[in-house]
């Protein structure tokens, strides 16, 4: 779906920042800032996932292809359908089952439900809004 996501995806600039990147339907890069708060609860989340949903396998930071573009996932979980599908992507061409959102400060209560709303019309079963 996006070239634009695949090259940021290769571009060296972008590797190891300390920030979430999705689009924007303009093509935008968006930039949000993580905590090590933050990170902590995404690996203790996708670790009882994975604990705790036998037969698939869990992700962080995962991008999303949306009706308003590239989304990232903060956690989630695909079915080992799902996985078969997605593992090779550089975007998820379909939401994983379970798609969570760790709370940030930046985060509005009408981004969170916008980003809900995209992650269902994308394929997602459940979407989790954590904190």
């Amino acid at each position: 779906m996006s070239t634009l996501w695949e090259e940021i995806c290769q571009d060296p600039k972008f590797q190891d920042l300390p920030y979430k990147i999705e689009l924007n339907r303009f093509g935008q890069i968006i930039m949000s800032p993580a905590t090590a708060r933050h990170g902590n609860f995404q690996s203790n989340l996708a670790h009882l996932l994975k604990t705790l949903m036998p037969g698939g396998d869990t992700f962080t930071e995962l991008g999303v292809e949306t009706s308003d573009s590239v989304k990232v996932a903060d956690v989630a979980w695909a079915s080992d359908e799902r996985c078969a599908i997605i593992e090779n992507q550089s975007s998820a061409s379909i939401a994983p089952e379970i798609c969570v959102e760790v709370k940030s400060p930046s985060n509005s209560r009408a981004e969170i439900a916008i980003k809900c709303q995209l992650y269902l019309d994308a394929g997602a079963l459940e979407f989790w809004h954590c904190d």
